[in-house]
């Protein structure tokens, strides 16, 4: 309640009207997965197919799309070898970007090239894909500008207005995104001037909100290719287990039994972790949704020509986070499916024998 409430109170900041609360979709067909049936092959693409899409590192979305297309066997060796390789891959390149970037900050000083020097270094603190564009078509772009010495912010920072000082203000306290919060304390912080919040409307909200979805999506991606490595392993040693007690008898078969159930127990154990985290990643990104659904409310009602840019990217924004709420749900529910199958195998193992 206090999210939703958080997010009116954003709205009334320029005078947004507030919307009722948004009916969700349910997830793509793509996502659904039985609860009561667990697919140990099924659950490892539901997981890859997020991955190529959604996984903030190129390499990594790259090698996912690959092993989606070689099927089952391919999924496995990616998510037990390929994804070492895919990681690999992406920090040398992020290195190589971080060394070109800052390459050009130092031989293009602010004085005689502030574009150039601006641009790289909103790069370095933004996403990884910020990155990657500067170094592609970033770079040269600045450059032109700044041969040209074309004007760009100097204009709007004489129009700012004080909702718009008041917004940002507002943002730094109660945004659900820790790096929008952060960076929109910077902009108002005790010795900023217009031109800060005009930054932070321009070029900072935009990348501190793209560095919030990157920490969702690798910390949930990382983790979770961890689970999977780890059930899968449990998976195999309690059906392992269970094909034991069946191929003994008497007080053997007994022991073995117990043994199997307790097998299961681990693999029920293990689900926890995962089935928390995606129940959390769903809320987290159910309350993104709906910030950035008011944040655009309130672009288009605001007269002020800073809000432009955020216009155009909060419809992006929430479709983003409405996908990803969306999996979030889907990835829980599979690892709820495993939970249900490892009780299940356990209570029927620790039934007496007829």
């Amino acid at each position: 309640m206090r999210t939703r409430a958080v997010a009116l109170a954003l709205a009334a900041a320029v005078g947004v009207v507030a919307v009722p609360a948004v009916s969700w979709a349910a997830p793509p067909s793509s996502f659904v997965m039985a609860a009561d049936e667990w697919d140990p092959a099924e659950a490892d693409r539901l997981f890859v197919q997020w991955l190529s899409g959604n996984e903030p590192r190129l390499a990594v979305r790259s090698a996912a799309r690959g092993a989606l297309q070689g099927g089952p066997e391919a999924i496995a060796t990616f998510l037990l070898t390929g994804w070492d390789a895919a990681i690999l891959r992406a920090e040398q390149t992020r290195t190589r970007n971080v060394d070109f970037t800052k390459r050009m900050i130092n031989t293009h000083p602010l004085q005689f090239y502030p574009r150039v020097n601006a641009a790289g270094r909103r790069a370095l603190a933004g996403t990884d894909e910020q990155l990657a564009e500067f170094v592609s078509s970033g770079y040269a772009k600045a450059l032109e500008l700044d041969r040209k010495d074309i004007q760009d912010d100097a204009d709007q920072a004489a129009a700012i207005r004080q909702g718009d000082r008041d917004y940002v203000t507002l943002l730094s306290t109660e945004d659900p995104g820790a790096q929008v919060r952060a960076w929109a304390g910077r902009a108002v912080a005790p010795g900023t001037t217009d031109a800060d919040v005009v930054e932070f409307f321009r070029y900072g909200w935009v990348t501190a909100s793209g560095l919030d979805m990157q920490t969702f999506r690798t910390r949930l991606a990382d983790e979770d290719r961890r689970w999977h490595l780890k059930s899968r392993e449990l998976v195999v040693d309690a059906q392992r287990a269970e094909a034991a007690a069946r191929d003994t008898a008497g007080e053997a078969q007994v022991q073995a039994r117990a043994a199997a159930a307790r097998a299961w127990a681990l693999v029920g154990a293990q689900t926890g972790p995962a089935k928390v985290a995606w129940a959390d990643a769903e809320q987290v990104a159910l309350r993104q949704a709906d910030t950035w659904l008011l944040v655009s409310q309130a672009a288009a009602n605001s007269a002020s020509t800073n809000w432009l840019t955020i216009a155009a990217a909060s419809q992006d924004a929430r479709a983003d986070w409405e996908t990803e709420r969306a999996n979030a749900a889907a990835q829980a529910a599979s690892w709820t499916a495993l939970h249900q199958q490892a009780l299940a195998a356990e209570a029927a193992l620790l039934e007496p024998i007829a």
